[in-house]
């Protein structure tokens, strides 16, 4: 389909020449995307090219560009911060603008008495946080790190992390937005609708939070988030955060009402026995798996020579035979990270006493390298603020994230064997990082208080091996098997694989989810708000009247 050139000209006239264009070789700059070779013909590391790519400057900038591309039919996607192959445009031959919120980057308000922010598209939550700590306040910051789009997090896509269990989920966090459906009305949700101001993610009278939101979100793919606000939570530590240390990794001083500790368990029973104690008896400020992102065999040796200044990744596979790195792989093998805040030194002591009195009971215990001094500061940096998102890579250059339901602790364990006993069977290509069978990672909680949570395969391959990729993509189809065999619903990897398929296999896999009434109802919402169908299939939904075909 040929776009008119007058198309691009309108667009050029709402937002300025310098803010507009089709240029090839800044088109392929955004085509290109992280794990796109696993979907995409003949491994190519780049997503469909982009008609053109526009960065607005406010949201009446956005909602005229809108208009104009329903005018020519002109699919839309926007991208803040990015980190998925599906902040692309999804096919080709699909022209499709893409929407860059860079240049939307201010903090518009921070509210230290009733604790919001509002932010626009393109603040990222380093900014923000570095603002409120000096107020008090801290705010969420989700896996993908403090690179990432606040916006994005709290509208969009997602938004747990290692705080959600004290601060939670960006979702419930999200108290108003402003938001340019694909048909190019502008809608605010919360007390904004009624002029009342940020403050309230609800009403008056019915709730539209809960037609772009929910667990997932719509992805980028009904319309364009301009504008949030974030609630906020309290934040007992310094001012301004003083990362100590030579580089890579950087170490944060502990505060005397503050805890940090690696905790282990000798089974999973005891996992999650450990992690309803917690939830019940109320103490943490950050709960995560995070360390096992590395793999179960190699995490110790990993991390320990990455606390050395001197070392390098040509130390891991000696390190990993040092008899004491070894003690503490087995210690730390089924582990988790837990960081204690006190509002005063009586309240820290009491929460270490009853964490003592948990650890006891479950027979869980602190895994005694990971709580040394120069671990613990290294952990309470890497968790405070989330800025070692490169570690994510650290292998081979590219992961993928497989597994990841959520659900109670009860219910994650009994899916972690067979996430376990899949990674090591499908290793034995030699394709793919040979780390161990458990690199599950993910937070102690995706809902403030406690009780929910899911548990997310890493996956290492080598993004430049064709033999490496393909190796991931039958993980990920091995994964989806596993899942039917033993009547789980899919995982991440399913989001991840059906980039690349067609609309009918998408909604064939759709068909087989629990619930198929909400996807269904969906399509009538992408109906109402998406009257010219500018927005993709990331907002997942069945159309009325689909049925999967005959077998």
């Amino acid at each position: 389909m040929e776009i008119p050139r007058e198309a691009y000209r309108a667009i050029e006239d709402i937002v300025g020449k310098d803010n507009v264009t089709d240029d090839p070789a800044f088109l392929d700059a955004y085509a290109f995307q992280w794990l796109a070779e696993l979907v995409r013909p003949n491994r190519s590391h780049y997503m469909p090219r982009p008609w053109a790519v526009v960065m607005p400057a406010s949201t009446c900038e956005v909602q005229a560009v809108t208009k104009v591309c329903n005018k020519y039919k002109i699919k839309i996607k926007p991208i803040s911060t990015g980190w998925y192959h599906w902040a692309a445009p999804l096919k080709d031959n699909e022209p499709t603008l893409q929407f860059d919120m860079r240049r939307m980057n201010r903090i518009l308000e921070i509210d230290e008495k009733n604790m919001y922010a509002v932010v626009e598209s393109g603040v990222i939550v380093a900014q923000l946080q570095a603002e409120v700590m000096r107020r008090g306040l801290n705010v969420n910051i989700i896996g993908a790190g403090c690179s990432t789009s606040i916006v994005a997090s709290a509208s969009a896509y997602f938004g747990s992390g290692p705080s959600s269990y004290y601060l939670g989920h960006n979702s419930d966090n999200l108290l108003g937005q402003e938001w340019v459906t694909p048909g190019g009305e502008i809608i605010r949700t919360g007390s904004l609708s009624s002029d009342c101001g940020w403050f309230c993610g609800e009403g008056p009278g019915p709730s539209l939070r809960a037609i772009t939101r929910g667990f997932l979100g719509t992805r980028g793919g009904l319309g364009v988030f301009t504008q949030c606000a974030i609630k906020l939570g309290p934040w007992e530590g310094p001012a301004v955060l003083e990362p100590q240390g030579p580089p890579p990794a950087y170490r944060l001083p502990i505060p005397d009402n503050f805890r940090v500790y690696t905790i282990g368990v000798s089974t999973w029973d005891a996992f999650a026995e450990t992690y309803y104690e917690i939830y019940d008896n109320g103490i943490g400020y950050i709960f995560h798996r995070q360390f096992n992102l590395a793999g179960a065999d190699l995490a110790a040796a990993l991390w320990l020579t990455y606390l050395d200044p001197k070392g390098t990744m040509n130390d891991v596979e000696k390190a990993a035979e040092d008899p004491v790195v070894r003690a503490t792989t087995e210690r730390a093998r089924i582990s988790f990270q837990l960081i204690l805040q006190g509002r005063s030194q009586a309240d820290i002591e009491l929460q270490d006493k009853i964490l003592d009195a948990i650890l006891e009971k479950t027979g869980a215990f602190k895994v005694e390298r990971f709580c040394e001094r120069d671990f613990a500061e290294f952990t309470n940096m890497y968790l405070q603020r989330m800025g070692h998102k490169h570690c994510n890579f650290i292998w081979a250059g590219g992961y993928m994230g497989s597994w990841m339901q959520p659900g109670t602790p009860d219910y994650v364990k009994k899916y972690v064997p067979l996430a376990i006993e899949g990674f090591y069977r499908d290793q034995k290509s030699h394709k793919l990082v040979e780390c161990g069978g458990d690199a599950l990672m993910g937070c102690g909680s995706t809902v403030a208080g406690g009780g929910y949570f899911g548990l997310e395969q890493f996956v290492s391959y080598d993004p430049a091996d064709d033999a490496s990729i393909d190796a991931c993509v039958q993980h990920m189809q091995d994964a989806i098997e596993d899942c039917k065999r033993h009547n789980i619903p899919f995982g991440k990897e399913f989001l991840y694989l059906q980039i690349g398929w067609p609309d009918e296999k998408v909604w064939e896999g759709l068909a087989r989810m629990p619930q198929q009434f909400v996807l269904k109802f969906q399509s009538r919402i992408k109906e109402a708000f998406d009257p010219n169908s500018l927005g993709d299939r990331n907002y997942q939904y069945l159309p009325d009247g689909w049925l999967p075909p005959s077998r």
